[in-house]
């Protein structure tokens, strides 16, 4: 289930619409639903009173986002425009889309593109040789940053200090049995990691799946996302994806540099 955003505490009363801010945890309520749910479930879930719920509900439904058969409560396609708004004016998906395809046609392995969202990653762009997506994940999946390939790139754009203290604090369950939760070895794995570039993680997040993955930089060098190609660990050991799958991920990372601003 997604995590429900909320008030941090630290703006000013007077900036923030709570309105809409209910609206949209309300909205994030329905990810981990997995159907339609009764007015109660959506109050519970969103942790809204029941009224407030219920107006909100009614809103989003006049507004085409919700519909309703006067009991159970669903989202309507209409929902999906909102991320179409941030792929389309994403300037990431735009310059790396190309690059995505053409590394994927070369690799055969599906490829993404991730940014860090607090202390996941999301994958917000991503192709198939076959441009029918049969494995891997989906855009705007999220997956812990700690255990996987894009998140420890990304992870590697913190200082040492900073990395330390993120990875002390942040949630770190197990996702498979091979999965390293222990901070110290992450703090150790990510600052090699840095040091050569990329990252390599091994069946961590997901069984039978391993990844690679580069930071994307911008012009002035900051890194502002990863893009990896990912594949399951009959087809690939770790040693050839290094080999033949590293060489593609530093070229296409390097190609859209210039044009990241």
């Amino acid at each position: 289930m997604p995590k429900l955003k909320r008030d941090d505490g630290n703006e000013r009363s007077t900036d923030v619409v709570e309105s809409l801010d209910r609206g949209l945890r309300l909205l994030q309520a329905f990810g981990g639903a997995g159907g339609a749910m009764t007015l109660s479930d959506v109050a519970r879930i969103a942790d809204l009173p029941r009224a407030t719920a219920r107006r909100i509900l009614f809103t989003l439904q006049r507004g085409g986002f919700v519909d309703s058969d006067g009991k159970l409560f669903w989202l309507t396609p209409q929902v999906l425009t909102l991320a179409a708004s941030y792929l389309r004016s994403n300037q990431l998906v735009t310059v790396l889309q190309p690059v995505l395809d053409e590394i994927s046609v070369v690799a055969q392995e599906i490829s993404s593109l991730a940014v860090l969202d607090g202390d996941d990653v999301v994958f917000i762009a991503r192709a198939s040789p076959t441009r029918i997506f049969t494995g891997g994940v989906d855009i705007g999946y999220r997956l812990p940053a700690f255990c996987t390939a894009v998140g420890r790139a990304l992870l590697g754009r913190l200082g040492d200090a900073e990395l330390k203290a993120k990875l002390g604090a942040m949630r770190r369950e197990a996702l498979t049995p091979q999965t390293v939760t222990d901070p110290k070895r992450l703090l150790a794995a990510i600052i090699a990691d840095r040091e050569r570039g990329y990252a390599l993680v091994d069946r961590e997040a997901e069984p039978h799946f391993r990844s690679i993955a580069v930071p994307v930089r911008r012009y002035d060098d900051t890194i502002v996302a990863a893009i990896n190609i990912g594949a399951h660990v009959d087809r690939i050991s770790t040693d050839a994806m290094i080999k033949c799958f590293l060489p593609l991920l530093r070229d296409g990372a390097a190609q859209v540099r210039s044009q990241l601003l």
